[in-house]
């Protein structure tokens, strides 16, 4: 596809892949016209659209890197949101508030890590006590009468009790 051949001492056409490429004229051809713009600006008050930067000492050079699940992402963009501010600044100032509340942050991660240990005793409790079911129901299942079957009983209970009221605890505290 060849365009018609261009007039003696006049460039020719300037073609890329076979496309013509338009420029504007710059050997005496036409020129655009400058005319001034129609509309008037207003000298009296320049503002600049752009935020002044913040001073040295409030600037944020660091960045960090969290690492969130889905339920954690949308529970902290929700909390983002109502305070109105982002993701990350909310995550700065909420971190920052912990650390500037240390006895109230160690209480709280004390207060979980007690509840996490004792979640964890009663699930070892659990398991001993239904070791012991175990060995009655065989006894039973043998023919045989075991003398501590109401004291098993009753042990498997308060295992459950307790694993139950450190589940309530953990729960409360999300």
């Amino acid at each position: 596809m060849s365009g018609p051949e261009p007039a003696p001492g006049v460039a020719g056409a300037d073609q890329h892949r076979g496309v013509l490429v338009r420029e504007a004229a710059t050997e005496g051809g036409s020129q655009p016209e400058e005319k001034p713009s129609p509309r008037k600006r207003h000298d009296a008050k320049k503002t600049s659209r752009k935020r002044s930067p913040k001073p040295p000492e409030r600037r944020r050079d660091y960045v960090c890197s969290v690492r969130l699940n889905g339920d954690e992402k949308t529970l902290l963009a929700a909390a983002a949101s109502a305070t109105r501010t982002s993701l990350p600044a909310f995550l700065a100032r909420s971190g920052l508030a912990a650390a500037h509340d240390l006895d109230n942050t160690a209480a709280a991660v004390a207060g979980h890590r007690e509840l996490v240990a004792e979640l964890f005793a009663a699930r070892r409790h659990l398991g001993q006590v239904g070791n012991n079911l175990n060995q009655v129901a065989r006894a039973i299942n043998s023919g045989g009468q075991p003398t501590e079957i109401d004291a098993v009983i009753t042990a498997v209970q308060r295992a459950v009790t307790r694993v139950q009221a450190a589940t309530d605890r953990l729960l409360e505290q999300r």
